[in-house]
């Protein structure tokens, strides 16, 4: 997995994105991405001023917890998920592609089932 360079983005989810990137903007962090996301979806994104890493604040999904997952940045991640596949590794079999406007991703499991997505960043 040579290709990753970072923790790009640690994904929180959350009951309300307005009410969450309200929270955010008045600690100082400022909107990095805000738009569609899948369909009918919002991504929110938000950092610290000159920050690398940012946050997502994510739906919850309607009987679930509150939970984070941690976002690594890769320069090639249809490089990174064959690498993981070779080494046995339980990742998704296919990259996740959703279109122009999203980079291509993934998502693999330590051995204690924790997720952590990976996602082509520029």
């Amino acid at each position: 997995m040579s290709a990753i360079t970072h923790i790009g983005t640690v994904l929180v989810t959350v009951a309300d994105q307005d009410e969450a990137l309200a929270f955010w903007q008045e600690l100082g962090f400022e909107i990095r991405v805000d738009g569609p996301f899948g369909a009918g979806g919002r991504w929110l994104e938000i950092a610290p001023p000159g920050g690398q890493t940012s946050i997502a604040l994510v739906p919850r999904v309607e009987g679930s917890t509150a939970g984070a997952e941690v976002s690594f940045a890769t320069s090639d991640a249809e490089a990174d998920h064959a690498a993981l596949l070779g080494r046995g590794v339980d990742v998704d079999p296919e990259l996740i592609r959703m279109g122009d406007s999203v980079p291509p991703m993934f998502t693999f499991r330590d051995p204690d089932g924790n997720p952590f997505r990976v996602v082509e960043r520029s």
